[in-house]
């Protein structure tokens, strides 16, 4: 793969059909494309996968792939390319125009092993739990969160209690498919306003990994921001601080100013509660700002690197946080999703 070529992803010349238009895909999603365009290759890949070996073998000798619903021409092609036992013509393209994302980080992306904040088709993710896994495994990671929203989010189809319950299941049968890479089970779980968390206290217990974000009444005042977010940090079952600021700087949501709250008590709790500063590296959010960073990072606190990935091609974002992280100059062991699986769910629920 162009960046950081740890993985998988882009080693293979004669990749099968379904894998190259997954791959297509990451590429389009690592790019930023619009998700309907990138749907296309998915649902061709999934198309293929659910053909049976007499199926295969008579679209292949016919050539006659575009009468499948769901496969067009330009997916066709792609197909009948990789069939034939070449690399498609569109998968080589997007390979040769990948550049790396980000300058700089190198070296602190080489050292993470995993992401702790992602998200799936469960929430607000745009692919399946499964396939986001894989991703994450060709990428080369060692681990990867899945952390879809809380019930309260409900524009995100935040899960339920029963909901959260029934993907630990579907998680626990793709660990076994997926072994030894791990999944690591997980929530983004929204802080509400008197610092709360919105999820079952007893199920939280359950979780690997559980990362409170402010989503709501973001334009609070300082002191009602300062007690609801250390409140919230204080909880036991809190691990990671997501996005602290909830800012947004650019992108197709528009812009939003930073959340008010005093940095240096949040930061501080942070440090005394064992809770990690996530560094989000989502271009549209580049949370927290780079003074923050250095705040916390001055103060003591620990880190998590993380993408906040909706598609699978945007788990290659992490490049972006290892670069503003690195110009702070935060070591490798203040940066939880550096550390071995084992050591790091020892300390998330110690």
């Amino acid at each position: 793969m162009t960046d950081p070529g740890t993985g998988s992803i882009g080693t293979d010349d004669h990749p099968d059909a379904a894998s190259a238009l997954r791959e297509i895909g990451f590429w389009l999603e690592r790019s930023r494309a619009e998700t309907p365009r990138v749907r296309a290759y998915r649902r061709a890949a999934d198309v293929i996968d659910g053909l049976d070996q007499a199926e295969r073998d008579d679209h292949r000798a016919r050539q006659s792939w575009a009468e499948l619903p769901g496969i067009g021409p330009k997916t066709a092609k792609v197909v009948i390319e990789a069939e034939s036992g070449r690399l498609p013509e569109t998968l080589a393209r997007l390979r040769s125009e990948a550049v790396p994302l980000a300058t700089g980080g190198a070296e602190l992306r080489q050292a993470l092993r995993g992401d702790l904040h992602v998200h799936s088709d469960w929430s607000d993710g745009g692919s399946p739990l499964a396939e986001t896994m894989i991703t994450a495994s060709d990428l080369g990671h060692e681990y990867c969160a899945i952390t879809d929203h809380s019930p309260r989010l409900k524009v995100a189809r935040g899960l339920s209690a029963e909901r959260l319950r029934e993907q630990i299941g579907v998680v626990g049968d793709l660990r076994r498919r997926l072994a030894p890479f791990r999944i690591l089970q997980g929530i983004e779980v929204d802080i509400l306003s008197d610092g709360s968390l919105d999820q079952e206290k007893g199920l939280l217990a359950e979780l690997d990994v559980v990362v409170a974000s402010v989503h709501s009444e973001l334009r609070a005042d300082s002191e009602s921001m300062t007690h609801r977010m250390v409140a919230a940090i204080a909880n036991p079952r809190v691990n990671v601080l997501g996005h602290c600021t909830g800012r947004l700087i650019t992108g197709g949501r528009g812009t939003r100013p930073e959340s008010v709250f005093d940095a240096e008590v949040v930061f501080e709790a942070c440090r005394q509660f064992n809770t990690a500063v996530e560094i989000n590296s989502r271009p549209e959010r580049r949370d927290p700002p780079s003074r923050l960073m250095q705040l916390a990072y001055d103060m003591g606190c620990l880190f998590s690197i993380d993408t906040d990935a909706h598609a699978p091609g945007q788990l290659d974002f992490l490049s972006y946080g290892c670069e503003r992280a690195a110009k702070v100059g935060i070591e490798p062991e203040r940066i939880i999703n550096t550390w071995p699986a084992e050591r790091l769910l020892q300390w998330c629920n110690p």
